[in-house]
């Protein structure tokens, strides 16, 4: 189940602060490059974000997938965090969280969002749901981090 997660609750705080932790160790080690901001963040740092969460929650209310949006200009929706437990990967569960906020955000007419580009798995990702490489910086000695942008679905009614 999907749902809008509250960064005013503090268990889910913690529940988000561990999930992130977990998932962006594993980016980490994958592209070499460990001040990720993710793995910088406190408890507070996450409440005071300014990002809509969303979660990927078991029955019993454990949090296993998520992904945080911001809007930074008025046209456009960034994807600012995606994670998922690694105990649940391979089950569709970024893709269902990818899906969920291009649906919920159908008026937003771009979609951004940036992996290291050494992270294979979330660019393969990320190229499935129709996001298209637009810039790639370096953002660290050997650590380039790719944007990608996707340009909203056209209605067909």
């Amino acid at each position: 189940m999907i749902t809008k997660l509250s960064l005013q609750d503090d268990d889910m705080v913690d529940q988000i602060w561990r999930l992130q932790h977990i998932a962006y160790r594993l980016e980490a080690e994958k592209i070499g490059f460990y001040d990720i901001p993710p793995l910088l963040d406190t408890h507070e740092t996450l409440k005071n974000c300014g990002e809509n969460f969303y979660g990927y929650l078991t029955e019993d209310g454990e949090l296993i997938g998520a992904v945080a949006t911001q809007k930074e200009a008025p046209a456009s929706l960034t994807l600012m965090r995606m994670m998922v437990h690694p105990d649940h990967f391979r089950k569709g569960i970024a893709g269902n969280l990818i899906r969920y906020v291009l649906d919920d955000h159908a008026d937003i007419p771009l979609f951004i969002v940036s992996t290291g580009a050494k992270n294979e798995p979330a660019v393969a990702l990320y190229l499935k749901f129709g996001f298209i490489p637009f810039d790639t910086f370096e953002v660290a000695p050997g650590v380039e981090l790719t944007t990608f942008h996707r340009k909203a679905e056209k209605s067909t009614s």
